[in-house]
């Protein structure tokens, strides 16, 4: 009897022992599985972003970017994510300010919808007018004023850290551009995986050198092999991603393609009798009528103008590349310059070595040539294709691209002669294989001075660090080392008295 008592308390404690100890070990597996989740969860990535207005001499486009919080040896990881090119003209030709809140405003309304209404508050906004601005200044200074007021008010009434308005400078608009292009190249820093990058030894030897053409002027820009013989004015130096950078720029003012077509032109009427201009950079058959005003309405150009002639001059195209070419080659005789940024002889340029590439009006000119493959491998190739096309009568070329627009499409002859006038003059006529036109790179963001403003301004945006774990790593440790060995103890202890509970309780 004492027996089967003794026998059924065992029973008993050792259902309950089994029971308490299952409900121990589930405990200490779950304490195990969230100490491990909570310390290893996945945090969102805190990004920040930024809006730059490119303001160009013909029109403006607004770009905006994102880029982590945490950044890389000081420089953001920045991504272009949208762009909206404002309708209209450049800032520079507006004379009435009060139509600069409706041209600006649609593409500031976007940027409110891709940028999450949280970070509004700090996302900075910059506006960087370039070549057109810099003409205008020399004209109205005053008026030049206004216009950046008026867009300074406009930016300030939106929930965003307008951080100003201005002019960039030649040098920083040829040097940014230098950045974009390398970044989005991978010269800069290499992309191994999402959270892995690496770079490249030594970077001097591996980037690119820059060619940005714009309506009024343009810029080249790249590491020089030798800095010794360089004027300090035309070196810029960058830190980026940790690593030090010089290059050389310069910018040429009035040898954009706009305004040296209209330098060209008004320096050929210089020399009428008549009303009537023979232009050589159209095509035959091709004529048009334009204002005096305009003709010699530009800084680069008013030199030139005649008193005597009338409100019109009649424009007739000849489409003679030969002749146009001579003409154009003019631009470049130092004797016509009177300010130092449009002097080519007299600046001087480093020797031009490895990769170029060119962009802004350099690609679009040349894309529409089709002469941006790579099977167009010399000056020779080109000066074939422009003697063609520009020989071309009006009405056929206006016929096979009637869905192109009409002052765009009769200006191509010019344009591609300029180009490659351009390029022979920079000292590219053996390196014409050295050139990469480029749009959008990897079909990721445009080449352009406004990619390289960004990021050259992370530098100056505090990084932020990221958000600290619940558990430090010595407690993380030992939670872990701790619930793991209760779970191993009650594990054994579990076994032991299920498999042998008469010799446990002897």
């Amino acid at each position: 009897m004492e027996e089967s008592r003794d026998s059924r308390v065992k029973r008993f404690l050792t259902s309950n022992g089994m029971v308490i100890l299952g409900f121990i070990f589930i405990l200490c597996l779950i304490a195990l599985l969230a100490v491990g989740l909570v310390q290893n969860k996945a945090q969102s990535e805190n990004f920040k972003y930024g809006i730059v207005f490119d303001a160009g001499s013909s029109h403006t486009t607004m770009y905006i970017y994102k880029w982590s919080a945490e950044k890389v040896n000081d420089t953001g990881l920045v991504y272009e994510i949208e762009a909206c090119k404002v309708k209209g003209r450049g800032i520079a030709s507006y004379r009435n300010l009060q139509e600069i809140p409706v041209y600006m405003s649609q593409c500031m309304g976007r940027a409110k919808d891709v940028i999450p209404r949280f970070k509004h508050q700090e996302t900075p906004v910059y506006l960087g007018a370039t070549a057109g601005m810099r003409l205008l200044r020399f004209d109205n200074k005053e008026l030049v004023e206004k216009i950046l007021s008026s867009v300074s008010s406009l930016f300030k009434s939106y929930p965003f850290n307008f951080q100003g308005a201005r002019i960039i400078s030649d040098a920083e608009e040829g040097s940014y551009g230098w950045i974009t292009i390398n970044y989005l190249l991978g010269r800069l820093k290499e992309k191994h995986s999402p959270k892995s990058l690496f770079w490249r030894k030594n970077e001097s030897q591996s980037t690119y050198g820059a060619l940005d053409l714009g309506g009024a002027s343009t810029q080249i820009t790249f590491v020089p092999v030798n800095e010794t013989h360089t004027s300090s004015e035309m070196l810029k130096h960058f830190r980026l991603y940790g690593r030090n950078y010089t290059v050389f720029t310069h910018s040429y003012l009035c040898f954009g393609k706009d305004q040296a077509l209209l330098w060209k032109m008004a320096r050929n009427a210089t020399q009428l009798q008549s009303d009537l201009l023979l232009e050589p950079c159209f095509h035959p058959g091709y004529t048009t009528t334009m204002a005096t005003r305009k003709l010699y309405g530009s800084y680069c150009s008013r030199k030139f103008n005649n008193l005597d002639q009338g409100d019109t001059i009649r424009i007739q195209g000849t489409g003679n590349f030969l002749e146009c070419q001579r003409s154009i080659l003019e631009l470049f005789n130092a004797s016509f310059c009177n300010t130092y940024d449009c002097v080519f002889d007299s600046v001087h340029v480093p020797p031009i070595w490895g990769k170029f590439g060119a962009f802004s009006a350099y690609y679009y000119t040349m894309s529409f040539l089709n002469l941006t493959s790579e099977d167009v491998s010399s000056e020779e190739m080109v000066t074939r294709k422009m003697e063609e096309f520009c020989s071309t009568p009006w009405a056929v070329v206006n016929t096979t691209f009637a869905d192109v627009n009409k002052k765009y499409l009769s200006e191509y002859c010019f344009s591609g002669t300029y180009v490659l006038t351009l390029l022979q003059k920079l000292g590219f006529t053996e390196y014409w294989n050295q050139i990469e036109f480029l749009n959008k790179i990897n079909g990721y963001a445009e080449a352009g001075w406004s990619l390289g403003y960004m990021l050259n301004l992370t530098n100056m945006i505090p990084a932020e660090l990221p958000p600290p774990k619940p558990f430090s790593r010595p407690t993380y440790i030992t939670l872990m080392v701790f619930f793991s060995l209760l779970l191993a103890v009650v594990f054994i202890l579990g076994s032991v008295i299920f498999q042998k509970s008469s010799h446990f309780w002897k």
